[in-house]
């Protein structure tokens, strides 16, 4: 791909600071940064070679030299942003592109579709997640203005495209025969930042520099237990993925499997899977205390991997798994799916915005009165134990809380009534972070009464996340009432903001992002972009059960996390 080179003039830091962190992004998509242009044009015609294009993205008007130094350098050029709009006083940008601008529409939530020249690329690895007839075709949500074009020439291919009143205007579009990239969204620090502003950007440039479509990922399923399911539908669900072969030591499950992707393979041994060279990724969904043990097997395989939680039993392990992976250059990451949990997710957003002022206490509870499942999960010798279980979520959700830095972990653990198990029947581990600030994760299975979900102290407010209990109507085969309650964890809770003065705000949480980490998992493997969950916040949370695990067993005395390797 070629070399990226920038002409950016901003007035708003804050535009400015998005666009910044957008370049950060792009040269890690395999889009390299290849430093800035200056203003005045010098240099902008100067040393170019043909592994150079170059970005302009301004706010006010370019000098007549600088337009022509652009112009002449012969290289693909993208203009980007109000570019177009408020750069190009003499129309000679505009020209090369084929576009004659019009009038831009106020900021709004605009939906971004495939133009009538959209590449397969483009239309490939749109956002699929808002289905089940809540919208009509394929688009994705970009808070920012629309540039109307009055005129677009007959040799420009119009990849995206977006509604102003009845009229569909080309938001990104591609003239081969003066190679000007015209991307007229990125006025809104917002719509810089949305993930799926800089999907479609990779997308379009990557059209501009005549790349390839990304192959599709083939996936293989290791294990295939009860949340094999979860992620057979997400690989149906996601563009650019596919279920290419599913293991399991029992061929009920791999039937099971099958018969929802027909397209796949079944394997009975995890060292089949791994031989199969037609697989990109492997999920690893087998117990815990043989995830390090399989990962490996995979990376040596020449696989990326994705791990369920918890990323490991010990640290030690998940190092040799992340220093592997370096090695051969690839990817492993934790499906930590709690991470997009609507209530994380509205309870991230206040905090991030400020609204509570600075943390300093959280805690976090889960749990009720009744035994523990059966199954491994409460085996502590193959689980690592009722805090790794639930652990794993939760004290991931803290920690993206409060990235500070961790001073020391201390834990409790009661076993009272549960004797035909060995995972604890009540856990409680508090993590002390630099600055003072604690959070505490309450799990147990001895709560006849519950604690709140959230409960979020800062210098200015509160937060509390009050359990829902939800019903699910419905009739018998005989026609009399079947209700069936669900478990407080099955629904999102009440989330309410306790101001200083006294007052209560409801809080909302965003819709539910189906399949949001597979969709990051795509994006990822095939364009190189950033996953919100990276193996190294994993690693940082295993820590933290690993010191909690020490620290139980040590009648709670504080334990410093084991630091990565």
């Amino acid at each position: 791909m070629p070399r990226l080179r920038w002409l950016v003039a901003l007035e708003d830091p804050d535009l400015a600071a998005a666009v910044a962190a957008l370049r950060v992004r792009l040269d890690g998509a395999g889009l390299r940064d290849g430093g800035d242009l200056s203003r005045s044009g010098a240099g902008a015609g100067r040393g170019a070679d043909e592994a150079e294009a170059t970005v302009v993205w301004v706010d006010r008007p370019l000098p007549e030299r600088t337009t022509a130094a652009l112009l002449a350098a012969g290289r693909p050029l993208a203009l980007a942003g109000p570019t177009l709009e408020r750069g190009d006083p003499e129309g000679a940008l505009a020209e090369a592109a084929g576009l004659v601008p019009g009038q831009p529409t106020g900021r709004h939530d605009i939906r971004v579709r495939p133009g009538q020249h959209g590449a397969a690329v483009m239309v490939r690895l749109l956002d699929h997640a808002h289905t089940g007839g809540a919208h009509v075709g394929d688009h994705v949500h970009v808070e920012d203005r629309v540039l109307r074009l009055d005129k677009t020439g007959d040799d420009v291919e119009v990849l995206l495209s977006a509604t102003a009143g009845q009229t569909e205007h080309p938001v990104a579009s591609w003239r081969a025969s003066s190679g000007v990239l015209a991307w007229t969204l990125g006025t809104t620090p917002r719509a810089v930042t949305t993930p799926s502003f800089t999907r479609l950007l990779v997308l379009a440039l990557r059209h501009a520099f005549g790349r390839s479509t990304p192959p599709v990922t083939r996936v293989g399923l290791l294990g295939y237990g009860a949340i094999g399911h979860q992620h057979n539908r997400a690989l149906r669900e996601v563009a650019g993925l596919d279920l290419g072969a599913v293991c399991d030591t029992s061929p009920e499950r791999v039937a099971a499997a099958l018969a929802q992707a027909p397209q796949a393979r079944g394997y009975p041994a995890g060292e089949d899977l791994l031989a199969d060279p037609d697989l990109d990724v492997i999920v690893v969904s087998t117990p815990p205390n043989t995830h390090a043990f399989w990962a490996l097997a995979a990376l040596r395989a020449g696989k990326h991997v994705i791990l369920e939680k918890p990323f490991a039993l010990g640290t030690e392990e998940a190092d040799g798994v992340l220093a592997e992976a370096a090695a051969g250059d690839r990817l492993v990451a934790v499906y930590q799916n709690r991470r997009f949990d609507p209530d994380h997710l509205a309870v991230a957003r206040a905090v991030r915005a400020g609204l509570l002022g600075d943390l300093f206490h959280l805690e976090a509870f889960v749990g009720g009165y009744g035994h523990p499942c059966n199954l491994w999960h409460s085996d502590a010798a193959v689980s690592g134990g009722a805090v790794y279980d639930w652990g794993a979520h939760v004290i991931d959700q803290l920690l993206d809380l409060m990235p500070s830095q961790i001073e020391h972990v201390t834990a409790a653990e009661q076993k009272r009534v549960w004797l035909d198990v060995t995972n604890a029947d009540h856990a409680r581990v508090t993590i002390r972070f630099a600055g003072g600030a604690e959070a505490c994760f309450v799990c147990s299975d001895l709560a006849a009464a519950l604690k709140p979900r959230w409960y979020l102290l800062g210098t200015r407010g509160a937060i509390v996340g009050t359990w829902r209990t939800e019903r699910v109507i419905a009739r018998s085969e005989i026609g009399t009432l079947a209700e069936d309650v669900l478990a407080p964890a099955d629904s999102p809770p009440v989330l309410d903001l306790h101001a200083a003065d006294g007052s209560v705000t409801r809080l909302a949480t965003p819709p539910a992002l189906p399949n949001a980490f597979h969709r990051e998992l795509a994006d990822r493997v095939q364009l190189g972009l950033p996953m919100s969950v990276t193996a190294d916040q994993s690693r940082r949370v295993l820590a933290v059960l690993e010191a909690a695990a020490i620290s139980a067993r040590g009648s709670g005395r504080p334990v410093v996390p084991r630091p990565a390797a």
